[in-house]
């Protein structure tokens, strides 16, 4: 981002999506006065992070990572290592495949095999197609850059019983874990309940400082915990991420479904905007992806003008799709964006659109 738009984006003082726009202070102030600190991730905050985590999903134990990309590789190689196998098996749009620059192969020796079409979700027919014995299944929920899509629940568990039936784990990439579980009305112990290991991110729908955990069978996070110091993750202290996501976690989780209510209430709003198309339609969980019949410099020109005459943050830049008179757009439901009237939400995606 060039100085001119961050200047523009810091003196907003409203943001169409998430929890607001990011500031220092705002996520300092997660972390409570007389926070308990860890030594090198024992006791303190992290353990009472960790125990709160293993409680929600119901799950005996759960290890505080630094990272997603650290705690789901870690995983991984456990389950593959029991095994005796190396092959993963994961969507097309899998994040280790997308953004994590080859390191299952690079830093494990694992063989990730993205399996069906990256533009649906995966089917269980697809599964059925892989002949060799995997280690592991990677299912991610929701798929994001699907919009946000959630596999039918019974397709869900015939997936995760595909793995177990040919003796492979099944592990759940749970960054929006919270919001899948808003989506098909559970508790996310019920979601975790299918997978051996479920990893659960706290910045992205809860809007905490990174980080994350990684819970499952007590012999296996203590091994993902071993991996965690291998790969550099156990820092002298991990309190402050974990402080923010434990006060994040209390203040967010129970808003979930009413964040999924304003997404449908947003999807109401804009459809039968000339040139705007809701994915999916109606939203699954608490975001969608808008399709804007518009070029990208138009929608910069447009995301600027509301940014400098409104007061509204929208987004930097959209995310360009097959043709270029179409763009792409990420709506995560947050704090901020229950602050607007639905109103106001449509006449943002109005202009962006025209």
């Amino acid at each position: 981002m060039d100085d001119d738009l961050s200047a523009l984006r810091d003196a907003c003082e409203r943001a169409l999506t998430g929890h607001g726009i990011p500031r220092a202070d705002d996520l300092l102030a997660t972390i409570p006065p007389g926070t308990a600190v860890d030594r090198y991730g024992e006791a303190g905050v992290v353990a009472d992070l960790e125990a709160a985590i293993a409680g929600i999903l119901e799950l005996p134990a759960a290890v505080y990572l630094p990272s997603g990309t650290m705690a789901q590789q870690s995983a991984l190689r456990v389950h593959a290592d029991r095994r005796g196998r190396r092959t993963v098996v994961f969507h097309p749009e899998c994040h280790l495949d997308r953004h994590e620059g080859q390191a299952l192969e690079r830093l494990h020796g694992l063989l990730g095999r993205p399996t069906g079409d990256r533009n649906r979700l995966l089917e269980l027919s697809d599964l059925d197609a892989v002949a060799e014995p995997p280690a592991a299944l990677l299912i991610e929920l929701p798929q994001r850059d699907l919009g946000g899509r959630l596999p039918f629940w019974a397709d869900l568990q015939a997936q995760t019983a595909w793995a177990r039936d040919r003796g492979a784990a099944a592990h759940l990439d749970g960054a929006r874990l919270w919001e899948a579980a808003a989506g098909y009305g559970r508790s996310p112990a019920e979601l975790a309940s299918l997978f051996d290991t479920t990893y659960v991110s706290f910045y992205k729908g809860l809007g905490a400082l990174p980080g994350c955990c990684l819970a499952g069978p007590e012999d296996v996070v203590a091994e993902v915990r071993e991996w965690r110091k291998r790969m550099g993750g156990t820092l002298f202290g991990l309190w402050p991420g974990a402080a923010s996501a434990l006060t994040c976690l209390r203040r967010r989780l129970p808003l979930m479904p009413a964040y999924l209510a304003r997404a449908r209430e947003i999807a109401d709003a804009v459809r039968d905007l000339p040139g705007v198309t809701v994915v999916p339609d109606p939203p699954q969980t608490p975001m969608l992806h808008l399709l804007l019949r518009t070029s990208a410099e138009a929608f910069t020109t447009a995301a600027r003008a509301l940014a400098a005459d409104s007061g509204l943050w929208t987004w930097e830049k959209p995310m360009t799709t097959g043709d270029p008179a179409v763009q792409r757009v990420e709506f995560s439901v947050g704090d901020a964006t229950m602050a607007l009237s639905v109103e106001e939400i449509r006449s943002a995606v109005a202009a962006l659109s025209s």
